[in-house]
C-alpha cells in the first residue's frame, strides 16, 4: 500500500500528539514528578506584599547590616555590634527551590553576635535564605541566595 504525502502528514501529526498527550499524562499522574506551588497558601501570601517590601527598606536603610556567608563549619550569619544580642527576635528560612522537603526554618538565637547554621543541616546546592528579624519594634526581612558546595 502506498501512502501519499497528505495521509504522512496527518499519521506524523498524530503521533506526536499522542508522544505530547503521553508525557502530559504521565507527569501528572506520577508521584516523582513534584508540582507543588513554591507558597502553599499563594493568595494569602501575595495580600501582605506591602508590608514585606517595608520590612525589605528597613533592611535595606541600616547602614551595617547582618551578612550571611557560607564557611566550612556552615551557614554563619553575623550581625553587627550595633545590635544588641537580647533584643534581636526573629527567624531564617532555609528554603530549597528544587525540593521542598529539605526547607526549614531556625530561630534566631545570637552567640557573640552570630548564628551559625550547622553543614550537616545543608546539603548541596541552591538556598534561599529568609531572614526576618525585629529589633527595637522595628521589623527587618533581607533575602539572598547561598550556594553550598
Amino acid at each position: 500500500m502506498k501512502i501519499n504525502w497528505g495521509t504522512g502528514i496527518v499519521i506524523a501529526f498524530g503521533l506526536f500528539m499522542t508522544f505530547i498527550l503521553y508525557f502530559v499524562f504521565e507527569v501528572q499522574s506520577n508521584s516523582k514528578y513534584d508540582n507543588d506551588l513554591v507558597v502553599e497558601e499563594y493568595y494569602k501570601h501575595d495580600s501582605h506584599f506591602q508590608d514585606e517590601m517595608a520590612r525589605i527598606q528597613n533592611a535595606h536603610d541600616l547602614k551595617n547590616k547582618p551578612s550571611i556567608i557560607y564557611t566550612a563549619e556552615g551557614l554563619k550569619i553575623a550581625f553587627p555590634n550595633t545590635f544588641e544580642n537580647e533584643k534581636i527576635k526573629g527567624n531564617v528560612l532555609l528554603y530549597r527551590p528544587s525540593n521542598k522537603k529539605f526547607d526549614f526554618d531556625t530561630e534566631i538565637a545570637l552567640t557573640n553576635n552570630e548564628l551559625l547554621i550547622p553543614q550537616k543541616k545543608l546539603i548541596k546546592g541552591r538556598w534561599d535564605v529568609h531572614m526576618e528579624w525585629q529589633c527595637n519594634g522595628t521589623k527587618y526581612l533581607s533575602k539572598e541566595v547561598i550556594y553550598v558546595n
